[in-house]
């Protein structure tokens, strides 16, 4: 059995990591160094590096930024945000980015995928994927969240997977920010129709989501933010609670 991982993500605006609820009222809550700092130091096993203002601004991601924490950290990190272009991939992977993920640009031009994976191998693809219910149907949202699609989510996650993702990021936006638990049915649902790894994220509040996650579905692992940034449970008391209730995950 592989075992699971736990993911600290950064949402970054300005150069500061921000957080909010539901993707709207965002919050500073620190300096993406430092938190990568500390959290490399905690146990975390891998970081993702999310610059959320990117695709809306019409920018690329903050290259330098991302270069600032590659140098502090020793875990896999995947960098997203603006990503539209296989320069732009080059560039970040040159600046010490693991993996990148590529959401907004992948729904308009869906060719991307394919291209990124051909050039540099599935293995460095993450497609984050943001969804949130219209008429209790998952849809697709792109550009952070503001702009809803036509596109049913877990018809996405499947061709998605066929252009040559190496591994989907599944925000919900319905539980993002609430701290009510993740959202255990479409994940299980997408866990289930397809065969790459699933990075589960919104709504973790607790030890006891992640260990639902983990026991309710076949994600590869959860993602966290605000419980993270603000201390209410550390990576190494999460990790003491899922061995405890018998889940497989990585020790430091």
């Amino acid at each position: 059995m592989l075992k699971k991982r736990l993911i600290p993500c950064l949402d970054i605006k300005e150069g500061r990591t921000v957080k909010g609820i539901k993707f709207e009222n965002l919050r500073d809550v620190g300096d993406p160094v430092s938190l990568a700092k500390r959290y490399v130091t905690q146990g975390a096993d891998e970081l993702v590096f999310l610059d959320i203002t990117a695709t809306i601004e019409n920018r690329k991601t903050l290259l330098q930024l991302v270069s600032q924490v590659a140098q502090e950290i020793n875990i896999p990190f995947t960098v997203g945000g603006g990503i539209s272009s296989l320069d732009q991939v080059e560039a970040l992977l040159s600046a010490g980015a693991d993996k990148i993920s590529i959401n907004s640009a992948a729904v308009s031009t869906p060719q991307l995928i394919n291209d990124i994976a051909q050039e540099f191998g599935s293995q460095f693809v993450t497609v984050a994927i943001d969804t949130k219910s219209v008429n209790e149907i998952p849809l697709v949202h792109t550009h952070g969240g503001r702009q809803p699609t036509q596109q049913e989510t877990t018809i996405w996650c499947s061709e998605v997977e066929s252009r040559g993702a190496g591994e989907i990021l599944l925000t919900s936006m319905d539980h993002d920010g609430t701290k009510t638990g993740f959202a255990i049915d479409i994940t299980a649902q997408i866990c289930n129709s397809i065969n790459i790894p699933v990075i589960a994220s919104g709504g973790a509040g607790s030890a006891q989501h992640f260990s639902d996650l983990f026991q309710q579905t076949n994600v590869s692992a959860g993602l966290a933010a605000s419980i993270f940034h603000n201390n209410e449970i550390s990576i190494p008391s999460l990790k003491s609670y899922l061995s405890k209730n018998k889940i497989a995950i990585r020790c430091k």
